[in-house]
């Protein structure tokens, strides 16, 4: 099956098609891992995006069902130098080619991944057309004039119900902009009592809630999009322990008067360099975001950085001078990448228990009735 990207700037790529047929939109993006192929597919940061691997092989190890990330995947496209068809792992339960078949996900692959990787770095990302059709190129272009970048991604990707995830630890309420599936495991396994909330969830209704803590998740698109989710925070601040991961850390940033702009060609791959400026170390994290805090905008508010990439100076980690509160560009909870950064879950616990020594509250017992009626009110709502 041939196929064919075009980006709008003419640059046209012809290979051979795998996964679903058809035609699809998006912007084009580059991701740098050598693993992980799965857990990228699968990560609702990606939606509305055409991802290219800059890896050159890409399938040889499979799919199986532990390395999801999400239900399903939300990207648009994915674009590979080649596709193995055959996988060979005792893991594998079945193809990449069956997986993009069934969630309708068009693949391109025996194209030049490093050329259109230079191109996405010289000239930033841009919108791109996957089809596996015969379309004229002038036809291809108007439709891809035509189609918009989605704007709506976080509710596209953001669970549309409350559930929860029972333990016996601190309540964290994890407010989902699009999360992975990752953050809910680092938390469960710590024995916390996770309740996820949809992302247009008012403070009011998560105080109903009774949490010793809050998680931001990451997600896709521009965090201005979501305004929402700032006067949120903005309500929850000082109130109780926040900790804001990607999407989450550029949302805890706007709610404190910094600003944020997008990079030229963004963050996405599991080895990037991250400086912790109280330690003065180095931790290789995984990262995928396209937008980010303007280092100029954090002065004159009560945040302080705590973190910044090691390769461009940008900003990957934030704290409130007078809250428990604080966030990082970057993904602790790792899938895929380095483990290097899952301290910072504990880092999170510690905060809510310090709080909770300096704010003593009622009873657990008390506390769980309470959030019990909290919890039905909102889910009769």
């Amino acid at each position: 099956m041939q196929a064919r990207l075009l980006l709008e700037d003419g640059t046209l790529f012809k290979g051979l098609g795998f996964g679903a047929e058809g035609q699809s939109a998006g912007e084009v993006v580059f991701n740098t891992g050598i693993t992980g192929y799965q857990e990228v597919l699968s990560d609702p940061s990606y939606c509305g995006q055409i991802v290219t691997m800059t890896y050159p092989l890409i399938g040889n190890y499979g799919i199986t069902r532990d390395d999801f990330e999400s239900i399903s995947p939300s990207i648009q496209g994915f674009v590979v130098r080649r596709h193995e068809p055959v996988p060979s792992n005792w893991r594998a339960e079945y193809t990449l080619d069956r997986l993009l078949k069934e969630y309708g996900i068009i693949g391109i692959s025996e194209i030049d991944t490093r050329m259109l990787t230079r191109i996405l770095r010289h000239h930033g990302t841009m919108k791109g057309i996957l089809t596996t059709g015969s379309e004229r190129i002038e036809e291809l272009q108007e439709r891809l004039g035509a189609t918009p970048l989605m704007r709506d991604q976080v509710a596209r990707t953001s669970t549309k119900s409350i559930f929860s995830s029972p333990g016996e630890k601190e309540r964290i309420v994890l407010v989902d902009f699009g999360a992975k599936s990752g953050i809910l495991r680092e938390l469960t396994k710590r024995g916390c009592d996770v309740v996820v909330v949809p992302q247009d969830t008012t403070a009011e209704e998560i105080r109903r809630l009774k949490p010793d803590g809050i998680q931001l998740s990451n997600g896709p698109g521009d965090p201005k999009d979501v305004p929402h989710a700032v006067t949120m925070i903005k309500e929850l601040l000082g109130e109780y322990p926040i900790f804001g991961i990607c999407l989450g850390h550029q949302l805890f940033a706007l709610a404190c008067g910094a600003d944020t702009s997008k990079l030229k060609f963004g963050h996405r791959g599991g080895n990037h360099p991250v400086k912790e400026l109280e330690t003065n170390r180095c931790y290789i994290t995984s990262q995928n975001h396209g937008y980010t805090v303007l280092e100029e905008s954090v002065k004159g508010t009560k945040l302080a950085v705590t973190h910044i990439n090691n390769n461009d100076r940008t900003i990957e980690g934030l704290k409130h001078t007078e809250y428990p509160a604080f966030s990082v560009q970057y993904h602790p909870e790792a899938a895929p990448g380095p483990y290097d950064s899952s301290y910072l879950f504990d880092q999170f616990l510690e905060m809510i228990r310090q709080h909770k020594r300096n704010h003593p509250q009622k009873p657990r017992q008390a506390q769980l009735a309470e959030s019990l009626r909290g919890e039905l009110q909102y889910a009769q709502k």
